[in-house]
């Protein structure tokens, strides 16, 4: 009992590491078991870590951007009973270098960066270095932690003993903004010290940040209404764009992007990709989508086109079964599935994540609707968990919302297919009546493209299945008698 130090636990999937996003906790706070410390990055999302113990906290060892290995003590806790327990503890980070000490109120604009709060976590997730992890190869930005008695912050400023030699100067921790924009000036190489924050109580915002990276004098709000120069949607994950007079900008290539990038290179490369396409007319599903809207039963969730080729791909999966398969190469063997994990694409500021809906096959429309909603909303947060994002058999990329009518997607790692969702746009259609009289009419029409795994999937399924969801597409009452 007494003094106890935590170390970085292995948040879930076998993680080696994480990025620590924001301290939630500043040096003499005190915390009850389970209350959330520290939310960090790890290559898949955002984690909230609960504390084990009770107690005061006596010293945060590491800083808000610092990357850490798992199993490497991060903050240290003093119950009030005397002695110490866990392993020795490096030195304390300065009081001054929490981000979370000092951070006030800023911008609307500003607002949008900070994380979204969620409900204390209940259950604790195990602690401490992984037991018979593998040897790592060791990152020059951790140096081996000097063991110190230390229990409480040094009165004078202290480096952390994780911090990278490339890391924004110490002087920046000390000035007003919130942890987005500490990260981006790390990235840049920038000292906020010498940005002048144009925010409440002096806050440094993003604005603040761009401008002075690129050597502009303007006020913060005339660099945010795309001058020359100025680069329109920018992607959050690239640090929002490029500064007036701006030529290149470097974002290291780490979290979510890193694992993404490694994922689909080892797909692209290992599983031999075909990709079909199909045009199809979806007037009837549109119409559809349009009276669900208006049902009683579907009041509370959300219904888009997405929502019925969803149900289409888990029915057209029941008549294919083969399409929901994976490649054992070390069994040498073909493992078929009997249940649907529906993995759904999401852009996020952070890169691409793949959740899945487990079980996707047993949920009844209504329910569907519910967790397509739910999984979306969590990935868009960058809180879905490493579970969610593993196991799935099948995958739908909507590519459609960007306005774009198709795609050749890449196969997630493990699986047979994904199937890339097209805009959906009023054409020209050649329609024959019950006549058998052909007239050009203007119908709804999207065009869906499934790339799948040649070893497992032939020409043959993988046409029949593209087939059976773009009929169920074109006329919704073949799911009656399909399901």
């Amino acid at each position: 009992m007494g003094v106890k130090h935590f170390n970085l636990p292995d948040p879930g999937e076998g993680l080696l590491e994480a990025e620590i996003v924001e301290w939630k906790v500043k040096v003499g706070d005190t915390v009850k078991v389970n209350d959330i410390v520290v939310e960090v990055e790890t290559a898949k999302s955002l984690v909230e870590l609960p504390i084990p113990w009770s107690g005061t906290v006596s010293a945060l060892h590491v800083s808000v951007g610092d990357e850490v290995e798992v199993g490497t003590p991060i903050i240290t806790i003093d119950d009030g009973l005397g002695g110490e327990s866990g392993s020795a503890a490096p030195e304390p980070v300065a009081a001054g270098a929490q981000s979370s000490v000092e951070v006030g109120p800023g911008s609307a604009a500003e607002a949008a960066d900070a994380e979204v709060e969620e409900e204390p976590v209940k259950t604790l997730v195990g602690y401490g270095p992984k037991a018979g992890g593998s040897s790592r190869r060791p990152r020059k930005a951790a140096a081996a932690p000097a063991p110190a008695p230390a229990v409480a912050p040094a009165p004078a400023p202290a480096p952390s003993a994780t911090s990278a030699p490339d890391a924004a100067p110490e002087s920046s921790a000390k000035v007003l903004a919130k942890p987005p924009v500490r990260k981006l000036a790390k990235d840049l190489g920038v000292d906020l010290a010498s940005v002048s924050g144009s925010g409440d109580r002096g806050i440094v915002t993003r604005s603040d940040l761009e401008a002075y990276a690129a050597g502009s004098s303007s006020a913060p709000d005339s660099a945010d209404a795309g001058g020359a120069g100025s680069t329109r949607g920018a992607s959050p994950a690239y640090g929002g764009g490029l500064g007036q007079g701006e030529r290149e900008v470097r974002v290291p290539i780490k979290g979510v992007r890193k694992m993404t990038a490694q994922a689909m290179v080892g797909s692209a490369f290992t599983a031999p990709h075909v990709t079909e396409w199909v045009t199809v007319d979806v007037t009837a599903t549109m119409d559809l989508v349009a009276k669900l809207k208006k049902d009683k039963e579907f009041r509370d969730v959300k219904v888009t086109p997405l929502l019925i080729l969803a149900k289409a791909m888990i029915l057209a999966a029941r008549r294919n079964p083969g399409i929901n398969a994976t490649w054992d190469e070390a069994a040498q063997e073909i493992v078929l599935k009997n249940y649907v994990n529906l993995g759904i694409a999401a852009a996020t500021p952070r890169g691409l994540v793949v959740p899945n809906i487990k079980d996707a096959d047993r949920l009844s429309l209504r329910e569907l609707a519910e967790a397509v909603g739910a999984l979306t909303a969590t990935a868009r947060e960058g809180r879905t968990q490493p579970a969610d994002m593993s196991g799935g058999t099948i995958t739908i990329t909507n590519v459609g919302v960007f306005g774009v009518d198709a795609g050749t997607p890449i196969l997630n790692p493990g699986e047979a297919a994904i199937l890339a969702f097209g805009a959906v746009n009023r054409r020209p259609w050649v329609a024959t009546d019950e006549d058998g009289t052909e007239e050009i009419v203007v119908r709804s029409v999207t065009t869906l493209a499934l790339s799948f795994d040649h070893r497992l999937v032939d020409g043959e399924l993988g046409s029949r299945y593209l087939a059976d969801v773009a009929a169920i597409l074109n006329d919704p009452s073949r799911a009656l008698v399909w399901g």
